[in-house]
């Protein structure tokens, strides 16, 4: 067990792609935790996705060893935590499981939008930050500009900031002894109580649940029961261990100490992110700041061969295995057959699931259009307020008749975007509904923060906010809530059918030009038949948006007379004939069966 004062536990936060896990890389080799031989790039992001796209999904955590200036050994536990804010809860439990943090900004591009959430979140932890520049060795690097930049922005003392590139190893020996000499070391008493906080859990096909754990007070060993307090559950402790970065078995962990247990546990939803771990008969007091995660965005996942239904099935079985953040429930579309309902934290959480069951088991997937959760107020008797129903899928929404009112959940939006295109940003906010709070700027750049209702940011905000600024705004926002507004649910019909699966709720006053915008696009989707087929937007039985997708005609001159020229000739003569008299007649109104009889008569 290694003394309090010679433990450093820290995380590193970031903005994606300014190079956290790049950094967490070069300490570990700087360290020599890993043998050349064995390194590699991204070392601590393992799965395919987090490699392809630059992003850290799953926080990683490793145990690195170091030998100070004053030739002292030291213990650093570090955690690289996601940047992406669908992913904020897991950060902050994080956060919390460490006394400093490693802020990590891009030397060329500066402070972004989860650059300050996840920097705020470090401040609320009560968290030592050591800024540290990254990417010097890039033409483009300012240092000098976005150390100002986090002053005025973040509010932090960034005159001592460290000098790094990540890539090339330069000023990783000095971040080292920064974390050694400028963040605490934890506290924690050996002979308390055992307290542990359950920092993160994933499913192992031979172990079981391996939870990663930080032990506050106590110790844990092999051999003994434990109890999680948020289900009352009791598991027998089969191995204890670290991180180096592969899975190392020790004979205990003390306090300040981050590490893992298993405990033949089944499922990851019986270990949530927050909870505390104590000894059977140990009555201690909860950690605070444990909650559920709750997902806030609903779609639906279909395959596109109805025979994959139970392939499918196991597929997102074992995926809810390592996710408890994950919920499905399955449904039925007339449409679309047998899928599943899916809850997720957000819209990067739901690409990751879809990419994962289309990779990992060759699935192809309709995707249903996003939805959050509305809360939906029933009348009650006598004008009194009835019972409150949560909409997970607008396709579910009770008669209007007997609904009183509607609540939609809204986010606080903070956009970092340079000068020049925060006009095109403000009116991209205002036309989603959006409620301006503060605009503040930080030398060439402006901060605007944005009141917005969430389904208005899931279906393509994101995408709009990229293209109206060039890719060069970045986006970060939280929950705050659930207001009252003017909603309906619009329906689409083909053919006079509804297709429930194209079922989504819009504000009543955006509701035509989305409507119209449905239907134009199915219209070009669709393909032809013999017949015409009707594509109505309809809100109730009344219809607001329509077109038609005409039917199939036949090429008569080609397949009816079989490619005979002579045939073909004289029907073409006859159509020319009756294009005459209608000019002849001119503007006068004659019924079609007088004229369809008069060309009969001429032929």
């Amino acid at each position: 067990m290694t003394a309090l004062s010679h433990i450093r536990n820290f995380s590193i936060v970031a903005h994606i792609d300014h190079g956290k896990s790049t950094l967490a890389d070069r300490l570990i080799q700087e360290t020599n935790t890993v043998a050349d031989r064995d390194m590699k790039d991204q070392l601590l992001d393992s799965m395919d996705i987090e490699r392809e796209r630059g992003i850290t999904i799953k926080a990683n955590t490793v145990r690195i060893e170091f030998t100070a200036k004053d030739g002292e050994e030291y213990v650093l536990n570090l955690i690289d935590t996601p940047g992406h804010v669908d992913f904020a809860y897991e950060v902050s439990r994080s956060m919390r499981a460490v006394e400093g943090s490693l802020l990590v900004v891009d030397s060329t591009q500066g402070v972004e939008a989860q650059t300050l959430a996840n920097v705020y979140q470090a401040i609320d932890a009560d968290h030592e930050i050591v800024p540290v520049l990254n990417k010097i060795d890039l033409p483009a690097s300012d240092p000098d500009r976005v150390a100002e930049q986090i002053e005025d922005v973040i509010g932090i003392d960034a005159t001592g900031a460290l000098l790094v590139s990540a890539k090339t190893g330069e000023g990783i020996r000095e971040t080292l002894d920064a974390i050694v000499e400028h963040l605490p070391a934890p506290k924690g008493d050996p002979d308390a109580p055992l307290r542990a906080m359950l920092v993160d859990s994933w499913y192992d096909a031979y172990l079981g649940v391996i939870v990663l754990v930080r032990i506050i007070d106590g110790t844990l060993k092999k051999g003994e029961k434990v109890k999680f307090l948020s289900n009352k559950s009791v598991h027998h402790v089969d191995r204890v261990g670290v991180f180096r970065p592969e899975m190392e078995q020790v004979q205990s962990l003390g306090p300040g100490e981050i590490g893992f247990m298993t405990a033949s546990i089944k499922q990851v939803r019986d270990t949530r992110v927050g909870d505390t771990i104590t000894h059977q008969k140990s009555e201690v007091e909860a950690l605070p700041g444990f909650k559920p995660a709750q997902p806030v965005v609903f779609c639906g996942l279909f395959p596109v061969d109805s025979a994959e239904f139970e392939d499918l099935r196991d597929a997102i079985e074992k995926l809810a295995l390592n996710d408890a953040s994950f919920s499905f429930e399955m449904e039925t579309s007339a449409a679309l057959g047998f899928g599943f309902r899916c809850g997720f934290l957000g819209l990067l959480h739901l690409e990751v699931i879809r990419d994962r069951i289309e990779r990992e088991y060759d699935i192809e997937l309709i995707t249903t259009a996003p939805s959050v959760i509305y809360h939906v107020y029933m009348r009650g008797k006598d004008n009194e307020p009835g019972e409150m129903i949560e909409l997970h899928n607008p396709a579910d929404m009770p008669d209007l008749t007997h609904v009183d009112h509607l609540e939609e959940p809204r986010i606080k939006a903070t956009i970092l975007v340079p000068d020049e295109y925060l006009g095109d940003v403000l009116k991209l906010c205002q036309d989603r509904r959006g409620i301006q709070e503060d605009l503040t700027y930080a030398g060439s750049r402006a901060m605007v923060v944005y009141d917005l209702p969430l389904n208005e940011v899931v279906f393509d905000f994101y995408d709009r906010l990229k293209s109206v600024t060039k890719g060069y705004a970045s986006f970060d926002y939280q929950m705050t809530g659930y207001r009252q507004d003017t909603l309906v649910k619009m329906s689409i019909l083909v053919n006079d059918e509804p297709v429930d699966a194209l079922s989504i709720m819009v504000h009543r006053d955006r509701a035509e030009t989305r409507g119209r915008a449905m239907c134009e696009k199915l219209k070009d989707l669709i393909p032809r038949h013999m017949f015409k087929i009707p594509i109505q937007a309809a809100i109730g039985g009344k219809v607001i948006a329509r077109e038609t997708l005409s039917a199939m005609r036949k090429d008569v001159t080609a397949k009816c007379y079989g490619g005979d020229a002579t045939r073909k000739k004289k029907l073409l003569e006859k159509q020319k004939a009756g294009k005459k008299k209608m000019r002849q007649f001119g503007k006068v109104d004659i019924p079609q069966e007088a004229f369809i009889s008069a060309l009969k008569m001429d032929g």
